[in-house]
């Protein structure tokens, strides 16, 4: 069956950038929308009953692939087909454009796939070009920056594949969002079971690479990053000294930040701050860190990510306006669709307008829960 490239989608609740329209529809014409109007459609259409059609999600952030491709320790599963079930959860949530967050810097513990960077990024490549995919994935390379091999992964990586984004990450005990060694002993000694001493040496280890390889490496990885054009993140900012760093390095997204303090600081900066949906949806951070909810209320919450829980993104911006009361659905839905969109520089989607790429979600409430029941990319149906 081939689906059709212009309709119209009647009876809608809309969440336009500004505004809900209660009754409305949309015309979408070759994948992109055409016109969009309040009262009855000009014509008959598919009737949404009253159900939310936001624009779909972009998804700057989430380990999921991770979860498909090493679903067990020292597990690595088929890399092709732990991309087609990924892209498959992910359009599944509603998300329309996802940059898959794929690793680089093999970490001293076990829970690393450094080493399988490449593997993932030709199983990706190869579903893209045979029209296997039903999302727009696009490149987040988290690069841990004190890691020995984290510029020559980077490396060779650009020169394959296209970079969109990466992020500048700093795992190491003490700093951080592990600036306090009793998380960081709580959070890994659960992870991966080891000893005091045990950890005590780990802990020495670490902070050895830091100190010879995260200043270095932090100054080439921004090089290669404007040198292919993309889009830097900072990670786990805790103070305003790390703030002030990050707008040095020309940072324009400011991944979790810990603490109020360093949210404000980006913020102020204009730099993006984005927290985790799960972070919303739970009430607080679970790493201890500051609540996502904390920061909306203080208005220095800008984009969600959907973490490592692809359905949290849409639950996330749905919740978010009881969780505080400044903002309102449009707002909220912004931070998983506009917002995002433009700090990547992605102007042809993001919001329900004329002109724009026909990326839509139907979205019916089952009390106060989401569910997604259509999804359209560029007009056509992919769930």
């Amino acid at each position: 069956m081939i689906d059709p490239r212009d309709y119209v989608l009647s009876n809608a609740t809309l969440v336009l950038p500004d505004r809900v329209v209660e009754a409305g529809w949309v015309a979408v014409a070759d994948g992109v929308i055409a016109e969009i109007g309040e009262g009855a459609a000009p014509e008959t259409g598919i009737d949404l009953a009253g159900d939310y059609l936001i624009p779909g999600l972009v998804e700057l952030h989430t380990d999921h692939l991770e979860a498909h491709f090493a679903p067990r320790p020292h597990v690595r599963w088929h890399p092709l087909a732990s991309v087609m079930a990924y892209d498959a959860q992910i359009a599944a949530a509603g998300i329309t454009t996802v940059f898959d967050s794929l690793r680089a810097g093999s970490d001293a513990d076990s829970a690393s796939i450094g080493e399988d960077l490449i593997k993932l990024a030709e199983a990706l490549d190869e579903a893209k070009s045979a029209g296997h995919l039903r999302v727009d994935h696009r490149t987040h390379l988290r690069c841990e920056i004190a890691c020995e091999d984290v510029i020559e992964q980077v490396e060779d990586f650009s020169h394959r594949f296209p970079i969109h984004m990466m992020s500048l990450m700093d795992h190491t005990p003490g700093q951080r969002q592990f600036s306090d060694l009793e998380t960081w002993r709580r959070f890994y000694m659960r992870r991966k079971p080891m000893s005091e001493e045990d950890a005590d040496r780990f802990i020495r280890q670490r902070l050895e690479l830091h100190a010879t390889h995260a200043a270095p490496n932090r100054r080439r990885l921004i090089d290669i990053a404007g040198g292919v054009g993309a889009v830097l993140a900072s990670h786990d900012d805790a103070t305003a000294a790390h703030a002030a760093e990050a707008v040095e390095n020309g940072v324009a997204i400011g991944e979790f930040p810990t603490t109020l303090e360093a949210a404000e600081a980006l913020h102020g900066a204009g730099i993006g701050v984005m927290m985790g949906g799960p972070n919303v949806v739970r009430g607080g951070s679970h790493s201890g860190n500051i609540a996502a909810e904390q920061l909306a209320r203080a208005g220095v919450l800008d984009i969600l990510s959907s973490d490592y829980v692809p359905a949290s993104l849409l639950m996330s911006a749905f919740q978010l306006p009881q969780r505080a009361p400044n903002i309102d659905l449009p707002t909220a839905i912004r931070t998983v669709t506009l917002t995002p969109a433009e700090a990547t520089g992605l102007g042809d989607r993001g919001a329900i307008a004329p002109g724009l790429r026909a990326d839509l979600v139907r979205v019916h409430l089952a009390g106060e829960t989401p569910i997604v029941r259509q999804v359209w990319r560029q007009g056509r149906r992919v769930s």
